[in-house]
């Protein structure tokens, strides 16, 4: 225990704590600076409530049963496009509810349409984007494409996405939004997909935050004259 109050011993451990200081700096300032945007965020605002409303879906009367348009049915989820009640059947296609009539994709209007049937009606559209690919950075990833991309203006710069394929109204996203999200880049340290907490890259900081800090630690006792005083 003594050999480590000795000039040598310290000089060797505050090299160390200066050389993981300066490669953990950095990482610990984003995980600062993320974690308190997390932590006084509204995760409600975050997620785009405020721009949303409530969407109560029509009743209909003299359906088909979805086996009498396909066979065999697996899965069945009901969707209601412009007025018009639809089964979207086996994950695989739209049909009409009523006529059996298949359905391949939504138009830009019908997607235009129902994603005001779920956000706010002050909002403007702008520009309507068709999606057939969103890469791992995308604020759309990793969930069903073709979709739309609803543009709308005003603060936040809003964007609903609306799946082409099964026509469900997916999510809307603004800025408040993409800024959590790329603070949680940082704080995963995830710069391939943002969303996995396990890699290896986090794994290793977090190792070395920790030798960081104890040898921050053991560099104050050795440099504390009560413990030198106590030890020797």
């Amino acid at each position: 225990m003594k050999k480590l109050f000795q000039g040598k011993q310290t000089r060797h451990i505050r090299r160390w704590h200066r050389y993981l200081g300066l490669a953990t700096g950095i990482q610990f300032l984003l995980w600062t600076v993320s974690g308190l945007y997390f932590s006084w965020s509204d995760i409600d605002h975050i997620h785009g409530e405020h721009l949303k409303t409530s969407y109560e879906p029509p009743a209909f009367d003299s359906l088909l049963s979805p086996t009498q348009i396909v066979m065999p049915v697996r899965e069945v989820s009901f969707r209601v496009i412009n007025g018009q009640p639809y089964y979207f059947i086996n994950n695989q296609r739209l049909y009409h509810a009523k006529n059996g009539t298949p359905k391949d994709t939504l138009t830009p209007q019908e997607a235009i349409q129902l994603a005001g049937e779920h956000v706010s009606s002050d909002l403007k559209v702008k520009q309507v984007e068709y999606l057939t690919q969103a890469g791992s950075h995308h604020e759309y990833r990793e969930r069903p494409l073709p979709a739309y991309a609803i543009h709308y203006g005003g603060a936040g710069a809003p964007i609903a996405y609306v799946s082409a394929k099964d026509g469900k109204f997916q999510t809307i996203r603004h800025r408040a939004w993409r800024w959590f999200d790329f603070l949680w880049m940082t704080h995963t340290m995830d710069y391939r997909s943002r969303d996995d907490i396990n890699n290896w890259l986090l794994r290793i900081f977090s190792v070395a935050g920790l030798i960081t800090v104890c040898s921050g630690l053991l560099l104050w006792m050795v440099s504390s004259k009560r413990v030198r005083k106590m030890v020797s």
